[in-house]
């Protein structure tokens, strides 16, 4: 079977945990406080809060600006549901902004003319699949409209736009290590950020409301547990040591993607003008006409020992948005055409050539039949 996604774990991360297993210290202790370092220096930003997820990254950050009920925060359509269920869960509504067609990503200009129809708190855009933004004029609309910016950065450790990493760019950037991401701590997130107090009140909610900076323990807000372990910590850091090796190493495999699928009906994912895109995902796009007979493509190439998945959500049209607040197909034609057309290739470290060429042969192959 040719994975979808393969972590890339050696010995030296398996020493690094079992060394920690070894000692029985195994929450929130100085590996975590190595991974954060290692992680705000890579973003380039004063702070980095681990905590136990990135869906709860998401959350946090938004508790630390405040959001609550009767709040509205615009967010793009098109990423993994977390990203508006966390809005949700504040007692927020979610304001949707349409994706550009080539990245997948918040429209600046359809968030200007959200904006403009109603005051927001906060400004949720995602860098889908690893692929930036458009930070710069996305932080000018917000910051005109007095919104801060949380940085869905979920799949973009790495990512850079305007010579600025992904997650340097807002109020809060949000990072996850599952293990479909470049690098993996099993599960696990982060939370960085230039602003001290922001992340007192991070470090604050992720442990029970426990003062970080009190001498004896001393809770002083209502919290939860969202901390990160030590062993996952410790995985973190020695995946962090070798980041470049494997960003480098996705981004030359999907160079020679996009140079398979040169002149086939399947369009390879576009990236923003002068950005650096990691690659978290390889989504391209199938052939309009192929679209429909999308999860019986993904299930053949199965048969044959490919693993592949779709893009990822079009969160306006999930049952709970869609019923909630009455969305429909044609609400975001953009994203209909994107989250119908998107399907995940495999990608890894560990993938060989011959393996891209075959996937790309079969899947060629299935949108002819299809």
């Amino acid at each position: 079977m040719i994975r979808l996604a393969v972590p890339s774990i050696d010995e030296a991360d398996l020493a690094a945990v079992r060394r920690v297993l070894e000692s029985g210290y195994l929450v929130q202790g100085p590996h975590v406080a190595e991974f954060e370092r290692r992680v705000a220096a890579e973003v380039g930003t004063a702070h980095a809060v681990a905590v136990a997820n990135g869906t709860a990254a998401l959350h946090l950050a938004l508790l630390a600006l405040g959001v609550g009920a009767g709040d509205r925060v615009a967010v793009a359509t098109y990423s993994w549901p977390a990203t508006a269920n966390v809005i949700a869960l504040c007692g927020a509504e979610p304001v949707f902004v349409e994706v550009e067609p080539c990245t997948g990503n918040m429209d600046p200009a359809r968030l200007a003319e959200a904006l403009a129809r109603g005051p927001v708190k906060a400004v949720l855009p995602v860098h889908a699949f690893g692929g930036a933004a458009d930070m710069p004029r996305i932080v000018e609309v917000a910051r005109s409209a007095g919104a801060a910016v949380v940085e869905d950065a979920a799949c973009a450790l790495g990512t850079e736009v305007g010579g600025r990493r992904a997650g340097a760019w807002g109020e809060l950037g949000c990072f996850s290590f599952h293990p479909r991401k470049a690098i993996t701590t099993g599960e696990g997130g982060m939370v960085t950020t230039d602003d001290a107090a922001l992340a007192r009140t991070l470090r604050m909610l992720r442990n029970h409301g426990q003062d970080p900076d009190a001498g004896a323990p001393d809770f002083v807000v209502p919290g939860y547990n969202l901390r990160m372990t030590e062993f996952q910590a410790a995985l973190g850091s020695a995946q962090m040591a070798k980041l470049d090796r494997l960003v480098e190493s996705r981004r030359a495999q999907a160079a020679r993607y996009d140079r398979l699928l040169a002149g086939s009906p399947v369009t390879p994912p576009g990236s923003l003008p002068g950005s650096r895109h990691v690659y978290q995902s390889y989504a391209a796009l199938l052939p309009a006409a192929a679209a429909p007979r999308r999860a019986a493509i993904i299930a053949g190439l199965k048969e044959q020992g490919i693993e592949t998945t779709l893009g990822t959500y079009h969160m306006p049209l999930i049952t709970y948005f869609r019923t909630r607040y009455g969305f429909a197909p044609g609400d975001f034609p953009v994203t209909d055409d994107v989250a119908a057309r998107a399907i995940s290739l495999p990608l890894y470290e560990a993938l060989a050539p011959a393996d891209q060429e075959r996937v790309v042969d079969a899947l060629v192959r299935a949108c002819a039949r299809a």
